[in-house]
């Protein structure tokens, strides 16, 4: 299928962090509010695309693929919006032509996939606890010789 992602593809950068970056200072303070709804969002939006998936219902599919792929898009996670639109756009065509979008189960079972790894990308960004909290190598003291200085 032409314009397919693949998450097995690790090299590849999920988020555009010129846009991450410029939305972070646009939004300010409020950021970190809008990622935790981005992510609080993107749970249940995933879960009911499952559902709906399960369930054979193509109507159920267009509001949590078209939230998923608004949040995506602002926050610069390009490649999650793109499986989010495919998801709509494909569901929207089978709701008018009465038939159930059964070629959608691979970019689904990879949008949760996806979406955990774009949540982790964001949380190494934006949380310096996580940061902090990778091991520096085998055999050596893990410090934290870094904190405080300038």
């Amino acid at each position: 299928m032409q314009g397919e992602l693949s998450v097995a593809d690790e090299a590849r950068d999920i988020i555009d962090w010129a846009h991450f970056e410029k939305c972070r200072s646009e939004m300010g303070p409020g950021f970190i509010r809008i990622l935790s709804y981005f992510k609080e969002d993107g749970v249940k939006s995933i879960t009911q695309i499952e559902h709906a998936m399960r369930e054979q219902n193509t109507t159920a599919l267009v509001l949590p693929a078209h939230t998923i792929k608004g949040e995506s898009r602002q926050l610069g996670a390009e490649p999650l919006a793109k499986i989010a639109e495919l998801i709509e756009t494909t569901a929207r065509l089978c709701i008018e032509t009465h038939r159930f979008p059964d070629e959608l189960v691979p970019q689904v079972v990879e949008m949760r996939t996806l979406f955990d790894q774009t949540v982790e990308q964001f949380e190494k960004a934006t949380n310096p606890l996580v940061q902090r909290a990778a091991p520096t190598g085998f055999g050596r003291k893990v410090t934290n010789q870094g904190f405080g200085r300038i």
